[in-house]
């Protein structure tokens, strides 16, 4: 059998192992091993196939029991029937006219072949979670936290200053290690913030008491209670009195006004 012949009969093997053969070129194999004295070699390179595409399953999960003790047990009866087998005599074989380095190769061109052109299957990426935004902390919560985590809390009770007209309630608390404070008071009524503007104010002992440390501006624009975060502009040190006057748009440095609600410190 000339060179040409066998590559034909080595190629056909191999699309059958990779793809399947028409009814045609199926006739023109067997006829090709029948002439070479071979036998069927196609379950040989089917299964050759078979493990090389095999060889990049995940085998992270473990084979059931039932199965790997089938395959066990057929992989023994198919070497023990041809362990049994006599040696035939010499006769033309695939080995004996291509020779072991010609059939070597022809494994490695399948191999390679199969390896290849077999599908391939995207490898699953890692998501890293795209984080979310921390949650906004209301006024009324972020008094609360202070609450609970300040240690040094200064509290004192809001209720009418001088503007007789006025009846305000409410409380104050305040941390000078954290220099932060809340205001939580009702009864002051709605401003127009193009006319006037709420201004707290806080007596403390680092500081002249006839120029209170500005606690920041605020607005009322609703009825019922409104917790307002203290705004110092400068560091607050044991403050003793807070008030809160009514002033025009922006605030002033220095109020000359009526206090429309006073706190005292209690604890």
């Amino acid at each position: 059998m000339n060179e040409n012949v066998q590559e034909l009969m080595l190629d056909l093997l191999c699309k059958k192992a990779e793809y399947g053969l028409s009814e045609q070129e199926e006739r023109q194999l067997t006829e090709l091993q029948r002439a070479a004295g071979t036998g069927d070699l196609s379950e040989s390179f089917e299964l050759a196939a078979a493990m090389i595409g095999m060889a990049d399953l995940d085998t992270t999960e473990e084979m059931p029991e039932h199965l790997r003790s089938r395959i066990a047990a057929d992989a023994e009866r198919y070497f023990n029937h041809n362990s049994t087998v006599a040696e035939p005599a010499p006769r033309s074989s695939i080995f004996n006219w291509l020779g072991w380095a010609v059939a070597a190769a022809a494994c490695v061109a399948l191999a390679l072949n199969v390896y290849y052109t077999r599908p391939r299957f995207p490898v699953a990426q890692t998501v890293t979670p795209t984080p979310t935004p921390a949650q906004k902390l209301s006024p009324s919560q972020m008094r609360q936290a202070l609450m609970v985590s300040a240690r040094d809390l200064a509290r004192g009770t809001f209720g009418a200053g001088e503007v007789k007209e006025l009846n305000p309630t409410g409380d104050v608390v305040w941390s000078d290690t954290e220099q932060k404070g809340y205001v939580r008071i009702t009864g002051l009524p709605k401003n127009d913030p193009g006319k006037e503007t709420y201004q707290l104010w806080i007596v403390a002992e680092n500081q002249d008491p006839k120029t209170p440390v500005d606690g920041g501006t605020f607005d009322i624009n609703s009825d019922g209670e409104i917790i307002i975060p203290i705004d110092a502009k400068v560091k607050v040190q044991n403050p003793q009195v807070f008030a809160i006057t009514i002033e025009k748009p922006g605030g002033v440095v220095v109020s000359k006004n009526k206090h429309a609600a006073v706190a005292k410190r209690e604890t």
